[in-house]
């Protein structure tokens, strides 16, 4: 093998392309169009604004969850179901508004599903800007009549729009006179904000006659309600920062818009914490940050893209075939670089170059459009940046290893090394002269070699027999392979990049990446 080459600047070492490049094509699902950094905006018509760079640089659409009715692949544009129960069974909230190919709420639940609340207690914000208070009867009853009016205004653009919002209205009455019933029953309150809110989707932006906003307004009151009745309903904390992230939209970057950004952020906080394995959640709580990072002073963006930035990752630990995650994580990344290019970074040799994080953002990229080759968006968005891959690798870097076939050794024999990664394994780059003996003791191979399908798992490690460090275990079927990165930073790309593509392989994507790394 040849030698292994010099260390560069960055660890996946390629200098990005500053050509300017067109923008990714839109898509049916609502999306966001980034400017220098990724523009979060889930329009499904947004317009991107311009480079303010002299050289430009691709313009990536950071994937929202979507609100979604029922079905394994839910589109935005679907028709709520019809058929609704007409028995007395107790309403209930459904689940989480979810990512496609999870399961989703139809109006059938809506009506009548069983409950399922947590036991986790959370406090309530007494800072709310919907002011819940206890209210008398004859308030209550106002309320409600001016919630109905709105919905009884909703009309529909056409058939469909029409036919779903015949079901939302009927579906509201029930609410309405179960709350009058009892004002406490805060799965009633939960469902007619729902109700509200899914209102709001068959009602344009430039209606005045309700507002897209008034509804939204009114849904966000009715989590509020529910939310201190029952302040363990993690669903509503959820769907109330939808309802609060979409009037934010509207705003765009005026000081009204950041303080609902915060107010959704809080929200989906508050739902993560009520229900911590909700990959969905924390995908659009990491959405909410990198909007609020596009209004915010800049002396406090940093903190809070890097915030967004964990968010994303840990939505991804909780799935790793997350692809909106994953590409959104790119986005972000890819907006990082753009940042950090335009200040010149803090002038810390150990900070992340741009370029390596244009590379980093280029590989989740890549990994969302291997598993769903089809999506357009990812399609147009790899076009824009697979140059920024060390093609024909997925990923370059250096790692400190043992000697080979001794995963146990002195500190002093473990030597820093370049490895890279591909849609077969991970593989250590080493000089011709040196042994060939591979880390399982065979005979015929010069370096660290794992296959992808011998990996079990991948996980830090902070073993104290390994050299000081970002430690890295890689547990196989021939034994542990233990690695320490650069940082802890450096550890968490080589902890996803090799995760990915595992994940890859096992959804028998790996021809597809393999496509992307060789051409």
């Amino acid at each position: 093998m040849s030698t292994a080459p010099e260390e560069p600047q960055s660890q996946n070492g390629l200098e990005p392309d500053r050509t300017t490049i067109p923008k990714p094509d839109s898509e049916s699902e609502p999306v966001a169009q980034p400017e220098a950094k990724p523009e979060p905006v889930p329009e499904p018509e947004a317009k991107p604004e311009p480079v303010p760079e002299p050289e430009a640089k691709p313009e990536l659409q950071p994937e929202p969850e979507a609100v979604v009715t029922d079905g394994a692949d839910p589109k935005v544009d679907e028709v709520v179901e019809a058929a609704i129960q007409s028995n007395n069974q107790a309403s209930a909230h459904p689940e989480l508004k979810k990512d496609e190919g999870s399961r989703t709420f139809t109006m059938r639940e809506l009506l009548g599903g069983l409950k399922n609340d947590q036991s986790n207690d959370v406090a309530n914000d007494s800072s709310s800007p919907y002011s819940y208070s206890e209210e008398s009867p004859q308030e209550h009853s106002e309320q409600n009549n001016a919630a109905m009016e709105l919905i009884n205004s909703v009309t529909g653009a056409d058939d469909d729009g029409r036919s779903r919002q015949r079901v939302l209205t009927f579906a509201a009455k029930r609410y309405a006179s179960a709350i009058e019933r009892n004002p406490d029953d805060y799965d009633a309150l939960y469902n007619w904000a729902l109700v509200l809110q899914e209102s709001a989707d068959n009602v344009s932006l430039d209606s005045t006659s309700p507002s897209k906003d008034a509804l939204l307004e009114e849904a966000c009151k009715k989590y509020d309600e529910a939310t201190h009745l029952c302040p363990t309903l993690h669903d509503a904390f959820y769907n109330w920062a939808i309802a609060i992230s979409d009037r934010a939209k509207m705003r765009g970057r005026t000081k009204e818009a950041e303080e609902l950004w915060k107010q959704a952020t809080k929200n989906y906080e508050k739902a993560v914490l009520l229900n911590w394995n909700s990959p969905q959640a924390l995908n659009n709580w990491g959405l909410a940050l990198q909007e609020l990072s596009a209004i915010v002073p800049a002396r406090e963006k940093q903190t809070i893209v890097r915030t967004a930035i964990s968010k994303f990752r840990a939505a991804i630990q909780l799935q790793f075939d997350f692809h909106r995650a994953i590409y959104n994580l790119g986005t972000v990344l890819y907006g990082l670089a753009e940042d950090t290019l335009r200040t010149g970074g803090s002038g810390n040799p150990k900070e992340v170059s741009p370029n390596e994080l244009y590379s980093q953002s280029a590989i989740y990229i890549a990994a969302a459009h291997a598993l769903k080759p089809n999506y357009n968006v990812y399609s147009s968005a790899l076009r824009l940046v697979r140059s920024m891959l060390p093609l024909p690798y997925l990923k370059v870097g250096y790692l400190t290893a043992p000697p080979v076939g001794k995963s146990i050794a002195p500190h002093s024999d473990w030597k820093r090394s370049q490895f890279v990664l591909n849609n077969e394994g991970l593989q250590q780059q080493v000089n011709k002269g040196e042994q060939k003996q591979s880390i399982s003791g065979r005979s015929g191979e010069a370096a660290i070699k794992v296959d992808v399908p011998d990996i079990v798992s991948v996980s830090s490690c902070g073993d104290l027999t390994l050299p000081p460090g970002a430690g890295l275990c890689i547990d196989t079927i021939h034994g542990p392979v233990y690695l320490v990165a650069d940082s802890w930073e450096f550890l968490d790309g080589w902890l996803d990049a090799i995760r990915l593509v595992y994940t890859i392989y096992a959804r028998g994507k790996s021809e597809v990446l393999a496509g992307i790394t060789t051409g």
